[in-house]
């Protein structure tokens, strides 16, 4: 998701609600710093080296990531291709997994939201339509955005989505993903909050990878500002959303060794926001992760290993299982 793409207002300035060691504090392990420290080391904003991560991540696999084959779409941004690989190949439909007989979230639904729809940029009229976000109206959906190498947005954050939903079912999760790549497009932002809403999620995480300008690098997590507008009401997901995305953020600074976003969010890795309908019109506990910057070529190097993937989803998984276990 981008912040200059279609849909998506600037962020607004935020007063800084902790200091810039928020992230690692809030996943309260060690190696949070730790992690933190050897991205700085290494490959800190203006260090020419690579990262350790994706050091890591080329000795781990083969790239199963590859970029696919794409085609510019009116809009500019780039339309993935319709055959994901087998690595990535989505599972029949978006439906519930089957509980599991045992494990620590046994009895908790959790619902993944895939940024955007791969089939997205054959439906660009529906997708423009304009929808209640509560605040006001706003397309239904996007395209997302894309690696300079045509990797898409959509097929980033369904492979993720599928890590971790095996991931939480091991734990004993029951898991539902807002789509599949089962349906045509979308489904449209107000819709995504309703699923969350009707499954009586404990937890809701929507995933996505920013589009914004070369040497922005870094991930950070969307935070619910209070909201109580039209349809919107967020102020009782306000505390515990940023519960969970704190835990979510110092776990993903551990697992996958990469640091807060160098570009939003003051070092926290922490941004709030009144003006996605995915947050606004949620009633559980809701945040976005956007994993890294998709157009500059060192995060981009990282969103399309897959081997950095099993370690975002390990990472906001670890934070999710932190959450609901208290």
């Amino acid at each position: 998701m981008s912040y200059t793409g279609p849909g998506f207002d600037p962020p607004q300035p935020r007063r800084s609600l902790r200091g810039p060691l928020t992230v690692a504090l809030a996943a309260l392990v060690p190696g949070a710093l730790l992690g933190w420290a050897v991205y700085a080391a290494v490959d800190g904003p203006g260090n020419g080296g690579s990262s350790a991560g994706a050091s890591a991540t080329a000795s781990a696999s083969a790239p199963s990531g590859a970029p696919s084959s794409t085609t510019p779409s009116p809009s500019g941004d780039r339309k993935p291709s319709a055959s994901p690989t087998a690595e990535e190949s989505p599972s029949p439909s978006a439906s519930t997994s089957a509980p599991a007989a045992s494990g620590p979230l046994k009895g908790k639904v959790v619902v993944i939201d895939p940024g955007h729809n791969p089939g997205n940029f054959r439906h660009t009229a529906e997708i423009n339509r304009q929808v209640d976000i509560g605040t006001n109206r706003k397309e239904c959906d996007t395209t997302g955005t894309s690696t300079d190498d045509g990797y898409a947005e959509a097929r980033f954050t369904l492979d993720v989505a599928h890590r971790m939903r095996a991931l939480l079912e091991e734990q004993g999760a029951t898991v539902k993903l807002t789509q599949d790549a089962d349906r045509p497009f979308g489904p449209c932002v107000d819709e995504r909050a309703r699923i969350g809403n009707a499954a009586k999620a404990d937890a809701v995480v929507s995933l996505h990878a920013d589009g914004s300008g070369a040497g922005n690098r870094g991930f950070h997590v969307i935070l619910p500002g209070a909201v109580d507008a039209g349809a919107a009401d967020t102020r009782a997901i306000v505390g515990p959303s940023r519960d969970l995305g704190e835990r979510i953020a110092g776990n993903f600074v551990r697992v996958t060794g990469s640091a807060p976003s160098n570009y939003v969010g003051g070092g926290t890795g922490l941004v709030t926001r009144k003006d996605l309908g995915g947050l606004n019109l949620s009633t559980v506990p809701k945040v976005f992760v956007e994993c890294g910057n998709m157009r500059d070529s060192k995060d981009a190097a990282l969103l399309t290993s897959g081997a950095w993937r099993q370690k975002a989803a390990r990472g906001i998984s670890d934070g999710i299982v932190s959450f609901l276990r208290g």
